[in-house]
């Protein structure tokens, strides 16, 4: 990826027309390709009504505005809601609302039965203890009935069978390869950085930029939550949107990052080099940072948590948050779906990009990655290179 940065970098203002056909290509496959992770990762992270309306309310609310704080809001917010849904404190609210609704069905049973009894005569009503008694008379009566019944004369039973024990289990004590205490002294260290960050990039008005490059992905790699395309709506909010990396070049690393392998987390090298460039700052400098504020992160946390997850992973709390955050990340690769799609198609004079739908040949095009990709197992370098193809058709037929 930091190749591919310097000779991305290199590329002139203006493009010849057939490359704009190519890239706009390129593009309206890889929007078809995360349309595809966004259904799939969906329908892992849907597992109720709840969840469901968390995936369409973080995908909806990303779409309808855009900061750097707006993405890690919509994910506590879910936590959130899943965590107060889950231990059903608006159960407990609606009840203190309207009690007569919201009493169980259990209570009202046992209200009509008490209207029953006021109005059925006592003689006729027949309480627990008198059926049981009945029951006791009738059997001692079928017992004296039967003892002239013909018995067995060989007395011997079958041997009684062993009592069913539990299989042995081990009572030590799981261990951790590291200790709550050097896991919190690691996650200290890790809240005091980025809270020195968030303030440096606060208070400091132009930021250098690659310290700003630093805290932008940094923060990036805070608060991405499920890896995969998740990725792609947080980094280009904190490289597009303040003017690091023009949209043309974000979009040409990412649809050739997709048609190899390897994790999306690597796009941020790219990211980081272009960003060091545009500032007339060395491209290995901002590669660099770029590759620690993505990764550093996750690996600190995770490392930090090991010890202290052994202790919070059986709390109840903890799943439900997890799964709300989950569903609200999940939501903005949605986000991510639409936002490419706006700056989709490329030409001259045009290189920030504009809707792919204002041609039928791009919608063909996504469509037919995602349908490739979801019904007939085609991979998505394949759907890249079909996607290229596809463009320089259209180039051909309209040019002709």
């Amino acid at each position: 990826m930091y190749g591919l940065s310097l000779g991305v970098s290199r590329i002139g203002e203006t493009l010849p027309l057939p490359v704009y056909a190519l890239l706009s290509g390129l593009n309206a496959a890889t929007v078809g390709i995360i349309a595809l992770a966004a259904v799939q990762l969906a329908q892992k992270a849907i597992t109720d009504k709840l969840t469901r309306a968390l995936v369409f309310f973080g995908g909806t609310a990303g779409m309808l505005y855009t900061a750097l704080w707006y993405f890690p809001i919509l994910m506590v917010v879910s936590g959130v809601v899943t965590v107060l849904w889950d231990f059903r404190y608006p159960h407990r609210l609606l009840a203190l609302v309207q009690p007569e609704r919201s009493r169980p069905a259990g209570e009202a049973n046992q209200a009509a039965d008490v209207e029953h009894r006021q109005r059925v005569p006592e003689t006729q009503i027949t309480t627990p203890h008198q059926q049981t008694e009945d029951s006791v008379q009738l059997r001692r009566i079928n017992t004296t009935n039967d003892e002239t019944a013909i018995l067995p004369t060989n007395n011997t039973s079958a041997p009684a069978s062993p009592p069913l024990t539990p299989p042995p289990t081990s009572s030590a004590p799981s261990t951790s390869p590291l200790s709550i205490r050097l896991g919190l002294i690691l996650l200290s260290i890790f809240v005091l950085t980025f809270l020195t960050l968030m303030l440096l990039r606060g208070l400091l008005h132009p930021l250098p930029r690659l310290l700003s490059v630093l805290a932008n992905l940094f923060l990036a790699g805070t608060i991405i939550f499920g890896g995969g395309p998740v990725v792609i709506p947080l980094l280009r909010e904190y490289t597009v949107a303040p003017g690091f990396v023009s949209a043309r070049d974000f979009l040409l690393g990412l649809a050739i990052i997709q048609a190899f392998p390897g994790p999306n987390f690597n796009f941020a090298v790219y990211l980081g080099s272009l960003a060091a460039l545009s500032a007339q700052k060395p491209s290995a400098a901002g590669a660099i940072l770029g590759f620690i504020g993505i990764f550093l992160p996750g690996l600190v946390v995770q490392t930090g948590f090991i010890g202290v997850w052994q202790k919070i992973r059986k709390k109840r709390v903890t799943g439900s948050a997890l799964r709300g955050v989950h569903a609200g990340a999940v939501g903005l690769v949605f986000t991510a779906v639409y936002r490419l799609w706006q700056i989709g198609f490329l030409e001259e004079g045009k290189e920030t990009g504009t809707p792919l739908g204002g041609d039928a040949w791009w919608v063909v095009v996504t469509a037919t990655s995602f349908v490739g990709g979801r019904w007939f197992g085609v991979s998505a370098p394949v759907a890249i290179l079909l996607g290229g193809v596809m463009g320089m058709i259209w180039y051909g037929v309209t040019t002709t």
